[in-house]
């Protein structure tokens, strides 16, 4: 307990961070992967050649070498500054998003064929379709490998630690640095982190349950 109380002000804000990165990207990637799934459905080549890109792109791209991107080569650009955290925070939803794009786009391809075609034979767009029809019904199949991309775009946050960024991943760099056990403060960082994550569970577990009861 001394390690924690002694410490407290390091974990606090390191856990700040670490939560205001999590809601800033999560947000974000949510956003930008549902679109890009929407790009990799469409009904024109182009889009979903861009679609198909972007994805196959960033997932096969480490995650440290896109924070390093953001951290050291987007200043070189010379475009808006932002700061550490923003920086960090564009890298994590972008990165993210790829794998919310696939998600999304298995919880389309769960969806009858039949559903899209009644909408086309109403006189509904590509989009209104793909809105108002398909998407609400797909959200129900995404629930419990959205929430694990969820989980691990927490626990992704830590990497941030290496630029700059104050968040739980560098809350041992200090720790050593003011002499205290470093493994039993790491303890409490790993402690900290499953009571972040018991709450997205529990959530991802509820949906489910109720949906699958409904369907």
């Amino acid at each position: 307990m001394d390690v924690l109380i002694d410490n407290l002000d390091l974990y606090v804000g390191g856990f700040l961070g670490t939560l205001g990165l999590f809601v800033v990207a999560a947000i974000g990637s949510l956003v930008l992967g549902t679109l890009l799934a929407g790009l990799r459905v469409s009904p024109v080549p182009v889009f979903r050649a861009i679609g198909t890109g972007y994805v196959t792109v960033l997932r096969n791209t480490p995650l440290t070498l896109v924070l390093f991107f953001f951290a050291f080569a987007y200043p070189l650009l010379g475009l808006v500054d932002l700061s550490f955290f923003a920086r960090a925070a564009v890298g994590l939803t972008l990165y993210t998003a790829a794998f919310v794009c696939e998600v999304v786009r298995s919880g389309v391809s769960t969806v009858p064929v039949g559903q899209a075609e009644a909408a086309r034979a109403l006189g509904f767009g590509f989009t209104q379709t793909l809105g108002e029809i398909v998407l609400p019904q797909a959200i129900r199949a995404t629930v419990p490998p959205m929430t694990n991309i969820q989980i691990a775009l927490l626990k992704n946050t830590t990497i941030a630690a290496g630029f700059s960024v104050v968040e739980a991943g560098g809350i041992y760099q200090n720790l050593s640095e003011r002499g205290y056990n470093v493994f039993i403060g790491l303890l409490w960082v790993a402690l900290f982190f499953i009571l972040l994550v018991a709450p997205l569970t529990w959530l991802q577990r509820r949906l489910d349950a109720r949906w699958s009861v409904s369907r």
